[in-house]
């Protein structure tokens, strides 16, 4: 029997280990699914690509393996462009398998269906890389490379187009499929991993910052901050590396300056897997992040090491093998104060404001009520309050779209993503009224793939985080309050349920509730809620 390359390709990815897939077919991409009939891979159908995208980005952030989408040519393409941008943003593992006009038809101005005039050109600047597969004899080697991008470089989406005669083209010439050898994770070079440990080892006031690219790194990375008696700043990326009960532990963003104070008073900085990406460090953009003392960065992108702060020492390798190696080749130094400076910069917090302060109390009883809960926000009030300051229970279970791309839509669908990538943990997504009405037909794509997350919707009849700057920075609010549909209707027809907590007990007990839950649950909250959560800080002032 004949076996295309689209099978074929279904087959490598089997190899791979690949479980699910997010797509919507269409008729340049059937061919695609005529190998998925039978395989022991998953196929998830969205409402849209750009919800695709997001669900392959939420997958990928809780099960440490690249999510993957077919998505069809031309308009299919443009739609999932947003995620791809979100995930380059954030170093997300994706792979976006598309297809292409076939040769002679791509890019010929002619009007072929869903053509475009350099569709690869236009995806090349949200990936590592974007590739054409022109010959079936080039696929295996393409995929290896996008697999060698997630295991062993900064990981970022991969895009591989497969024109439509290529896709239909016979593969039984080609070798049984095979996964090609997995890559050993970069370890730091040992000149400069020595002059690190003199470093440390010098320290009087050590301290560490650790990003999205040290999320696999929380043992290594505690034992480490330990043997230094180092506060440990975590982006929002990074929160739960450290629990919030551990004494060095510091979830206060290195934007607010308390905690920039205790960067400040650092004499040596260890940088583990973060950017120092603006929408971290600087957030209300004042320029007052710096770091004066010596500073060791450790990355897996060797250009990252050159933006922003110059480091004295740069080193290109994984934040695990890195932390690790630091760590075996020190003595614990003693008392650093170390706890005594985290709990200083924590009390950064105490000064927040109070409606930001009641948003943090909210997401604690969310992650106090199911502390095995993932936390996935889309760009809303809470989520803001929660890069903020909020502690995470574990790593990897709070993440957001409220950092360097910013999109909205993101919460539901990536919500989605997280919970088939870990089905026996509860998945909570944090999203406003105005952001679910981006990507409202995912309600659907949930229930369908039977998952039953936990929606938090902040219902205040609009875009209330882009109203109040406007009337922060003295514009009149136009364009903001926007119409509302009865949102808690829509999800019950989708097959959710709905409940609307009125206080902090009935709160933790619908969460109890909803996790309990066969279908999905959406838990309908406005500002009254929120106002119940801020009084107690309001009465201490």
């Amino acid at each position: 029997m004949t076996i295309s390359t689209g099978q074929y390709l279904t087959a490598l990815l089997e190899a791979y280990g690949v479980d699910v897939v997010f797509g919507i077919p269409g008729v340049h991409t059937v061919e695609l699914y005529r190998g998925l009939d039978g395989s022991s891979i998953r196929h998830v159908t969205p409402r849209h690509e750009q919800g695709a995208g997001f669900m392959a980005d939420g997958y990928a952030r809780v099960s440490g393996r690249p999510g993957v989408c077919f998505i069809i040519t031309g308009p299919g393409m443009t739609n999932i462009t947003t995620a791809m941008g979100q995930a380059y943003a954030d170093s997300i593992p994706m792979l976006v398998i598309s297809t292409v006009n076939s040769h002679g038809r791509m890019g010929s101005g002619e009007g072929w269906l869903h053509e475009m005039p350099d569709q690869r050109g236009m995806i090349e600047k949200v990936a590592a890389f974007s590739r054409t597969i022109h010959r079936p004899e080039e696929l295996a080697t393409a995929l290896a490379q996008a697999f060698a991008v997630f295991e062993g470089a900064r990981p970022r989406p991969v895009h591989l187009e497969l024109p439509m005669n290529v896709m239909l083209a016979s593969a039984d010439h080609l070798p049984a499929p095979r996964r090609a050898a997995a890559l050993a994770r970069p370890a730091p070079a040992p000149d400069a991993l020595a002059k690190a440990r003199q470093f440390l080892a010098d320290a009087k006031r050590p301290m560490i910052l650790v990003g999205g690219g040290a999320v696999r790194a929380a043992k290594a990375v505690q034992a480490l901050a330990e043997k230094l008696d180092a506060p440990v700043v975590m982006t929002t990326n990074a929160r739960g590396l450290l629990p919030p009960s551990h004494p060095l532990a510091v979830s206060l963003t290195p934007s607010m300056p308390e905690t920039r104070q205790l960067i400040t008073q650092a004499d040596v900085v260890l940088a583990l897997g973060t950017e120092f990406g603006l929408t971290d460090y600087d957030f209300y953009e004042d320029g007052g992040f710096d770091v004066p003392g010596r500073l060791i960065r450790v990355d897996l992108d060797p250009v990252q090491i050159r933006r922003g702060p110059l480091a004295d020492i740069g080193m290109i390798a994984d934040a695990n093998e890195a932390a690790l190696a630091l760590a075996s080749g020190l003595a614990a130094l003693g008392t650093c104060d170390g706890a005594a400076r985290a709990a200083k910069a924590m009390r950064g917090c105490a000064n927040l404001p109070v409606a930001m302060r009641g948003d943090l109390k909210m997401l604690e009883v969310m992650r106090d009520t199911l502390p095995d809960a993932v936390l996935v926000g889309d760009s809303t009030q809470l989520v803001y309050a929660g890069n903020t300051g909020f502690a995470a229970a574990t790593p990897g279970s709070y993440f957001n779209s409220a950092t360097g791309f910013g999109t909205l839509g993101y919460g539901l669908p990536a919500a989605i993503g997280a919970a088939l990538a870990a089905p026996k943990r509860p998945v909570i997504a944090l999203v406003g009224d105005g952001g679910l009405q981006f990507l409202l037909a995912e309600l659907v794509s949930a229930v369908e793939a039977e998952v039953p997350v936990i929606l938090m919707l902040h219902d205040n009849n609009g875009y209330g985080e882009i109203k109040s700057y406007m009337q922060s920075n003295g514009i009149t609010p136009l364009g903001v309050d926007i119409l509302t549909p009865d949102i808690a209707a829509i999800a019950a027809a989708c097959g959710w349920k709905v409940k609307r907590p009125e206080s902090a007990e009935s709160l933790s007990d619908d969460l109890q509730g909803a996790a309990k839950a066969a279908c999905p649950v959406m838990l309908i909250f406005g500002d009254e809620l929120r106002q119940k959560f801020q009084q107690p800080f309001a009465a201490r002032q």
